[in-house]
């Protein structure tokens, strides 16, 4: 199946290519502004987010409100939670051209091809427009660029990515937080030798396991390096390629992750932290509800805390650099763009910090201050403050740099790698023989 969605993929790609000079009909995606009367009717906005999360909720009630001024505007939510799914049909659907008004995207190779292709609306110039780009993070909007700086996509979100650790756990296995990244291999073998599991991983989701190849990369090149080997400037055989490589073997050798870590998913994982059962678990402030409010298994409460991405010796970027992202964007279609589609985006963008924020949520914007919910713990306002002393890098997830080809291959490597099935050596060189030969595809 992974080898028939990678086909479909490259074919969707292949196909946008050929029809990149025959879409027709788009305007100028230079234009934020179109004039004319403003014409009620239906929108649609294919999405990439769960069917009840604030996000949808929100945009949902804003356009209810919208309608009321507006009689038979109606925003039509197309969901697909499930990423492959939805990346799949976002493909499919641009090489037809047929994308909808609104569609969510990564800052993907793909996604930069169809801006080039002058079928998404320029919104940093669309903000602007809007006198509310000087609201927005600057770390939620560089999440967004492209790698020419161009920015398409409109962030609804903003996170952080901690490592969240049970103190109990560390203190029966007489460790302490890691200091350094190379840390943490020894770390875990001292848990495993104290009857602890070290990490628990959601393995079925790969991007979770993929997280950690970055890390190295972004403290010893910093994030200019991922930049590069994608487009095979780069190489897993250069020293900061062999450093995670290296690294990711140790840290399988010393069983960091759960048994059997590569058949368990995103609930499995959480489970086995809240329960007690694992000391680490590395995910983003998205589950803040679930390890910092009172819904969180009484038992470990008070023993969880988390730390930031540990830097190491020599390392190029600081304690306060770490993955900060602001998730899928929204992207708007250039070729549908016109004065009901301005007029409501204006409307909605406005409203939507201040009804995220409420809803316990760091928005993308600075403009509001996020409202804790009344059964926060103080291990809540704590991970929010982070946001307050960001430094300049960040740490992009590795997933939407590369381009899909090798990006599968990366997913499946890694587990084969980090499971011993596989050599460093073996890695490195399948991995430096992908990108060599799929990277020209994307990068020109």
């Amino acid at each position: 199946m992974k080898k028939l969605f990678r086909a479909a993929a490259v074919a969707a790609v292949t196909a946008l290519a050929l029809t990149a000079c025959g879409g027709g009909g788009s305007t100028d995606p230079s234009n934020v502004s179109p004039t004319g009367e403003i014409k009620a009717r239906e929108i649609s906005w294919l999405l990439s987010r769960p069917a009840d999360g604030a996000v949808i909720n929100i945009m949902k009630k804003l356009a209810d409100e919208y309608a009321k001024d507006h009689p038979g505007f109606e925003l039509k939510l197309i969901t697909t939670p499930d990423r492959p799914s939805y990346i799949q049909k976002l493909e499919t659907l641009a090489a037809a051209n047929k994308l909808p008004e609104l569609f969510d995207t990564d800052a993907t190779p793909f996604a930069q091809q169809l801006a080039k292709q002058g079928k998404m609306v320029d919104a940093e110039k669309l903000l602007k427009s809007l006198d509310v780009y000087d609201d927005y993070r600057p770390s939620a909007l560089d999440y967004q660029r492209f790698d020419d700086g161009s920015l398409n996509m409109i962030p609804f979100q903003f996170e952080l990515e901690f490592v969240w650790y049970n103190k109990a756990l560390l203190q029966k296995a007489g460790v302490s937080v890691p200091k350094s990244l190379d840390d943490i291999p020894a770390m875990c073998t001292a848990l495993r030798d104290a009857g602890i599991t070290p990490i628990a991983i959601d393995g079925q989701d790969q991007w979770p396991l993929e997280r950690y190849v970055a890390y190295q990369p972004f403290r010893e090149a910093g994030p200019d390096f991922i930049q590069k080997l994608k487009k095979g400037e780069a190489k897993f055989s250069d020293p900061a390629g062999q450093k995670t490589v290296e690294w990711l073997a140790a840290l399988g050798k010393a069983k960091c992750f759960q048994d059997g870590f590569s058949s368990q998913g995103y609930s499995d994982a959480q489970n086995q932290f809240t329960s007690g059962q694992a000391a680490m678990y590395n995910i983003g402030t998205w589950e803040l509800p679930s390890l910092a409010t009172d819904k969180l298994n009484p038992e470990v409460r008070d023993d969880i805390d988390f730390f930031t991405l540990p830097t190491t010796a020599g390392s190029v970027t600081a304690a306060n650099e770490f993955v900060s992202p602001s998730g899928i964007g929204m992207a708007v279609n250039s070729k549908t763009y016109d004065p009901l589609v301005s007029d409501f985006l204006k409307f909605a963008l406005k409203k939507y910090p201040a009804e995220y924020a409420a809803t316990g949520a760091l928005s993308p914007t600075t403009n509001v201050e996020t409202v804790l919910p009344a059964n926060a713990t103080p291990l809540y306002k704590k991970a929010l403050e982070k946001a307050n002393d960001l430094g300049g890098k960040q740490a992009m997830p590795w997933d939407t740099q590369l381009d899909p080809t090798t990006n599968g291959r990366l997913q499946q490597e890694l587990v084969l790698l980090v499971q011993g099935n596989i050599t460093p050596e073996q890695f490195t060189s399948t991995m430096d023989s992908t990108i060599a030969q799929n990277a020209p595809k994307f990068f020109k």
